[in-house]
């Protein structure tokens, strides 16, 4: 079982990959501050660069921070996956939304509601993750219960309960 010292250390980690996931998709609404300030013309190539490259930073950092934690040993690499792949979906889904606000009412609102949906996505993921630790230690003590019981009764019991494996522990369902 993870020590204090190292769940906090793991949560404060997370909470740097959020700032920069958030800033990354700050950036992508770079272009439109720029048209709107008149730095760049709506019709010039460095507009169609600016965006295009704005566009895609997030995806890039993600890819690039979950795969240099994979090459320097500080994830496995199915975790390393599928952590990205989380992380781009919850870009994606608040770069979408945050398009379709800043079509509806400006560029101003728009980043505030990508960090919302952001935030959002994180408070949920958080909950079920929990939700099912919480499950995980039931389940556990049932079986210790049940080990206990066995062997008060003079039953030969089974084996006693095996703590989950390394790959449970690796997905954060148990700590």
């Amino acid at each position: 079982m993870k020590t204090y010292e190292e769940m906090v250390r793991e949560y404060r980690k997370r909470q740097h990959d959020t700032v920069v996931d958030t800033l990354a998709a700050g950036l992508t609404y770079m272009d439109e501050l720029a048209v709107d300030s008149g730095i760049l013309e709506e019709t010039g190539i460095l507009a169609e660069l600016t965006e295009s490259v704005t566009g895609v930073l997030p995806f890039v950092i993600i890819s690039f921070s979950e795969g240099s934690k994979v090459l320097l040993g500080r994830k496995p690499g199915v975790t390393g996956l599928r952590d990205g792949a989380y992380r781009m979906a919850k870009t994606g889904a608040a770069l979408g939304v945050g398009a379709a606000v800043a079509g509806a009412t400006g560029f101003w609102a728009a980043v505030p509601v990508t960090m919302g949906v952001r935030a959002l996505f994180d408070r949920y993921r958080s909950r079920t993750l929990t939700g099912m630790r919480v499950q995980g230690r039931i389940n556990r003590l049932k079986e210790l219960n049940r080990f206990i019981r066995k062997k008060e009764t003079g039953e030969e019991p089974d084996m006693l309960p095996e703590t989950p494996g390394p790959a449970v522990e690796a997905a954060g369902i148990v700590e």
